[in-house]
């Protein structure tokens, strides 16, 4: 059978930058791809949860890389940067000096949709400050591979190892199968979540609603007054109780209510 691995290419740098959405021509052994795509088929069909799934994301990733001894994920965007998923204590605190330094290969993966990899943290000059703050940790290699879906940079997905050298073009490529699955998964969960809050909030909102055409009601029968008057009495008693017109209105039908009884 004929062997499908190419001769891996040697980098003149410490680490080396590729393109997440580059054709990969040394794709892994069928299984390994079969492999990988279940897990996450699984995901898709069984996970609830954003924190939920990424923490399976980040388990897969150390399955599926040899050489990692942590993984994690970063969530990028208009809520800020932050890390979910992560497989131990000293994936989130090397995620987090990323975050207080503004600077690492998470981030530069995520702003520049692109694999970067990380040889040697203790010779790599990239992101100095970053470096120098996680030796401490125990880690000297690392790799992230954005996590893209349509137009959209998610995060990152990465790994840390505590041998230099660890990775390589066949774990690349691996990393990069796994980020191209974890961002389906990442964004159909999110959307999910998202249509959820949005249900969620229409409803309260249409709760809210009928809670104040209930108190315009009372409001009309206990004075005497027309619709527009009613509202405005009880617009007015927000501002005096400080509260908001639906707990306005809660206020009125309870009391309704209680007269009756």
């Amino acid at each position: 059978m004929a062997d499908h691995r190419e001769a891996h290419v040697h980098h003149d740098e410490p680490g080396s930058d590729r393109s997440a959405s580059q054709a990969v021509p040394d794709l892994p052994l069928a299984d390994e791809l079969s492999a990988v795509s279940a897990r996450v088929t699984g995901l898709l069909l069984s996970e609830e949860t954003v924190a939920t799934a990424l923490g399976l994301v980040c388990s897969m990733a150390l399955d599926t890389v040899p050489g990692a001894v942590g993984a994690g994920v970063s969530i990028i965007d208009e809520r800020g940067r932050r890390s979910s998923g992560s497989s131990d204590a000293r994936v989130e605190r090397a995620d987090a000096l990323q975050y207080e330094l503004d600077e690492g290969p998470c981030l530069a993966a995520t702003a520049g949709r692109r694999l970067v990899r990380v040889d040697d943290l203790q010779t790599d000059r990239r992101w100095s400050r970053w470096a120098a703050a996680v030796a401490p940790l125990g880690l000297r290699a690392a790799m992230s591979a954005p996590l893209i879906a349509g137009d959209t940079a998610l995060g990152a997905l990465k790994v840390y190892a505590e041998q230099q050298g660890s990775f390589d073009d066949h774990t690349e490529r691996r990393l990069t199968i796994a980020s191209a699955q974890a961002a389906i998964l990442v964004a159909n969960v999110q959307t999910r979540e998202r249509a959820r809050r949005l249900s969620e909030g229409l409803r309260q909102a249409v709760r809210s609603r009928d809670l104040v055409s209930t108190a315009k009601g009372v409001v009309m029968a206990r004075h005497g007054v027309p619709e527009d008057v009613a509202f405005g009495l009880l617009v007015s008693r927000t501002g005096e109780e400080g509260g908001t017109l639906a707990d306005v209105a809660r206020a009125v039908v309870d009391s309704a209510v209680r007269r009756r009884r």
